[in-house]
């Protein structure tokens, strides 16, 4: 009965752990996490994976059956060392392996929204320099575009603006057709500057656009800043999480090993331990996505 006990009270322990102190730390990254790279052009997984591996950062197919290696062994080594059971660990094994797609298309979704927010930058930074020289919002496209510092979808998307510019004889539509799909502040901002230059005409803005470009520079050094520090958390969260799965052999060192096993003919503590794993393995798992798709805030 006092072993029973033993595993409620560190599966509430777990439980508490979780609700508390990891809510604790996702609002602190939270609040920190003032950075403008979260929302980006709608797209599919097929593209978004195929654009990952064109960039040549998705990984190699020895880096895939490694993590396969890795994680499926880790949870049957979990599963077998909870349990003593080579059933649960083979059941455990093919339920990770299983999960490893859902963290590549985590993972390949930030890495995609990084790519997104580098080519932003670059198209912001580099019509603004090309209005200085030519004084008229679509030639400076048209710059940016002959430069070839842009890639696809963002070139795809410039491209469009400029035709659409042509085709209504002024900018307005191209400008909402950019915002609405790249709703970035620094978008938003310079072309609300653009269209101001247009209406009012180009007089006098080179200062303005200086110092757009130095407000430019500092948004993103606070971006590059969180991306570091979310590394940096990603990194705790993962030890502190595994590190919680060793709780099983804690209660075989506090009871003794024999008598660990005689209580797993107990169906109350089977479901205890289960719960265990499930819990912890929930919370990595939200984890991770907190990680790979709430990379920024508006």
């Amino acid at each position: 009965m006092l072993e029973i006990i033993l595993v409620g009270v560190i599966l509430l322990f777990v439980v508490s752990y979780r609700f508390s102190t990891g809510n604790g730390i996702y609002k602190f990254i939270n609040e920190s996490s003032h950075t403008l790279y979260d929302k980006y052009a709608p797209y599919s997984y097929k593209e978004m994976r195929t654009k990952i591996k064109s960039l040549g950062i998705d990984y190699t197919p020895r880096q895939y059956l490694t993590q396969i290696i890795l994680i499926g062994g880790f949870a049957a080594a979990v599963g077998y060392l909870y349990f003593y059971s080579l059933i649960v660990a083979i059941v455990y094994l093919i339920i990770a392996i299983a999960m490893i797609p859902y963290l590549t298309y985590l993972r390949s979704k930030r890495q995609y929204s990084e790519f997104i927010f580098e080519q932003i930058q670059v198209y912001v930074t580099n019509t603004i320099m090309e209005f200085s020289t030519t004084q008229a919002f679509i030639k400076s496209l048209e710059g940016v575009v002959s430069s070839g510092v842009l890639e696809d979808p963002v070139l795809s998307d410039v491209k469009t603006m400029i035709a659409l510019s042509y085709e209504k004889g002024d900018v307005y539509d191209s400008i909402n057709y950019m915002n609405t799909k790249y709703p970035f502040f620094m978008v938003k901002n310079m072309h609300q500057l653009f269209l101001q230059v247009t209406k009012e005409g180009a007089k006098d803005t080179q200062e303005t656009f200086d110092n757009m470009l130095t407000d430019i520079d500092a948004l993103v050094e606070g971006v590059y800043r969180d991306r570091m520090d979310r590394a940096n958390f990603h990194r705790q969260f993962l030890v502190f999480g595994f590190a919680l799965y060793g709780l099983a052999i804690l209660i075989q060192l506090l009871v003794q090993i024999d008598t660990y096993i005689s209580l797993l003919d107990n169906i109350f503590v089977c479901i205890a331990l289960h719960l265990l794993v499930l819990i912890n393995t929930y919370f990595l798992l939200k984890g991770e996505r907190y990680y790979n798709e709430n990379v920024g805030a508006e």
